[in-house]
């Protein structure tokens, strides 16, 4: 049975493009419905069960808060006060509802990585990283723009206070921090993160498989890789939850930069 799986193995090797698109999800059409995949639906979902969740939890508001209530409460206090005001100052208050979002938005589609028979992040494919950080850098930039005039952003976001031979060398790097590798360092970080947790669950699990399929010497090796992608679940559920805090908290700390008086 190896050898026949190697031999179809061997058959499809080396992968081509068309291997990297996730097929459609449809059961027809599914050539014309390519763009509804299993990453889609995930997405939708996490998207629908935000909305509502905070819509049937503010339906009624009360004064002594039922537990829908203060759960939604809590998790917009707890955006509102340690990120927004914390990193933006008063006027964070102002921008605390869309860091709530997108600090929902990633802890639930970083969550699907770890339900079984699910076990894929939305976020562990780039595209869905890389919108995220193009939102928020276009978000930063616009506030800026808008505190300052484009012009004074400019200053602002390109030249430090610092002695003026020394500009020419730090103009470029300040442009090249500021406006190129914030967005993508945002994308790339949530991305990586995700990507190598779905991973490693994938080959302890899929190993165990493999193992205890080859020979059943090999089944208390088969039970400790089990074993270990149990306890990696529970290791990358804390980083689920750091990577959309980490996410939340450096888009605040850019809009705060943005709307800063001073380099």
């Amino acid at each position: 049975m190896v050898i026949a799986q190697s031999v179809v193995l061997a058959a499809e090797f080396p992968p081509s493009v068309e291997d990297f698109y996730l097929p459609s999800i449809l059961p027809w059409g599914a050539h014309d419905n390519y763009w509804f995949t299993k990453i889609t639906f995930l997405v939708w979902v996490a998207v629908a069960a935000i909305i509502i969740f905070f819509l049937v939890s503010y339906r009624k508001p009360e004064l002594v808060p039922t537990k829908k209530q203060w759960l939604a409460e809590s998790i917009y206090g707890f955006v509102r006060n340690n990120i927004a005001v914390e990193m933006i100052g008063p006027k964070g208050v102002a921008f605390a509802p869309y860091l709530t979002t997108l600090f929902m938005f990633i802890l639930l589609n970083n969550f699907w990585g770890i339900v079984p028979f699910v076990q894929l992040s939305p976020n562990s494919h780039i595209a869905f990283p890389a919108i995220l950080a193009v939102i928020s850098y276009v978000m930063f930039i616009y506030v800026g723009i808008r505190k300052h005039g484009f012009l004074k952003y400019l200053k602002v976001s390109l030249i430090p206070p610092a002695p003026g031979f020394i500009l020419p060398l730090l103009i470029p790097i300040e442009f090249f921090s500021n406006f190129l590798v914030r967005p993508f360092s945002l994308a790339v970080r949530l991305f990586a993160n995700m990507f190598a947790g779905h991973i490693l669950l994938l080959v302890f699990t899929l190993g165990g498989f493999a193992m205890i399929s080859a020979t059943p010497w090999l089944a208390p090796v088969s039970i400790l890789s089990w074993a270990l992608s149990i306890a990696l679940t529970f290791l990358e559920f804390l980083v689920i939850c750091l990577q959309a805090y980490v996410f939340t908290v450096l888009t605040a700390s850019y809009v705060q930069g943005s709307l800063a008086d001073e380099h």
